[in-house]
């Protein structure tokens, strides 16, 4: 009995500890202090990190997909996750955050009430960007119109219904280190940024382990595609083939070297890149030469 008593207090312990470390890791105020916004610069953040291709309605276009309604489904392993109303609307959306809000979603997969996000909101590659990039950011998504849409629920089952466990999720994979680390040249090292952080190149195009956390020992090799149709491709340089025209072409046009033309969620992604300034095409493009080859 004596064993088993240790044992039980050991397990409590135990839990007890993980659960501390597992609990919601917000930002500070001094982590926002002294900056200073400019939106003209926060809608080219708005559009490298993909904001609208999530959460403006299905089939949104021209100015509407600036009204961030949400609504989108996309299914997982895990079940399938809803995108939110972050319009301006300050009930239904996110009209009443602060810049301090924004960068605890953002960077740290935290709520405004204090409650853990599912990593579908893919903080886990957000975590990378600079504070002046989120003040910016939150700048200019306070331009946009307010939608009064509700979001909707998630669909999941128990027990990744629960949030409690998503601190553990973020114990294992949430880290601001880069996938391709190192010193990189200038322009390479923009690509990173634009390609690990903000336009998270790694959510789809890397596969994942059991516990849903990117395997970035193969960096972008492909995975699965979540709908469970068909691969995301390995877009490294053993499989991709490319150039950095190619590839600056292709996130120009939206048509690779054969003269393909892209598809599913890829063409929001190709219709993003293609507003930014063509030297962040060039950097994303040199950036993916220099990632390591996955057979």
């Amino acid at each position: 009995m004596r064993i088993l008593r240790w044992l039980l207090f050991l397990a409590l312990a135990g839990a007890g500890i993980l659960w501390f470390l597992a609990r919601p890791n917000p930002l500070s105020e001094s982590d926002i202090a002294g900056l200073t916004a400019d939106a003209t610069r926060g809608e080219v953040v708005f559009w490298a990190a993909g904001c609208a291709s999530c959460h403006m309605a299905a089939e949104a276009k021209g100015d509407a997909q600036l009204v961030l309604a949400g609504g989108q489904r996309f299914p997982s392993d895990f079940g399938t996750f809803l995108a939110p109303n972050i319009s301006q609307d300050p009930v239904h959306g996110i009209g009443g955050w602060s810049l301090l809000d924004l960068a605890n979603a953002l960077k740290r997969g935290v709520s405004p009430d204090g409650q853990h996000y599912y990593p579908a909101l893919p903080y886990a590659s957000y975590a990378r960007m600079t504070m002046q990039d989120l003040a910016d950011l939150h700048a200019f998504l306070a331009t946009l119109p307010a939608d009064a849409t509700p979001s909707q629920p998630h669909e999941l089952a128990f027990p990744f219904s629960r949030r409690e466990a998503v601190g553990v999720w973020k114990l294992l994979f949430l880290s601001e280190a880069w996938s391709l680390p190192g010193n990189l040249p200038p322009t390479a090292d923009r690509g990173r940024y634009i390609a690990e952080a903000l336009a998270h190149c790694g959510e789809c195009h890397t596969p994942r382990n059991l516990l849903g956390g990117m395997d970035t020992s193969r960096w972008l090799g492909g995975a699965p595609n979540p709908s469970g149709q068909g691969r995301i491709p390995n877009i490294t340089p053993a499989k991709l083939g490319w150039t950095a025209g190619d590839i600056v072409q292709y996130l120009t046009t939206g048509f690779t070297p054969e003269f393909d033309s892209v598809g599913g969620h890829m063409a929001h992604v190709v219709e993003n890149m293609a507003r930014l300034p063509e030297s962040d095409r060039v950097a994303v493009g040199e950036y993916l030469l220099a990632v390591p080859g996955v057979d």
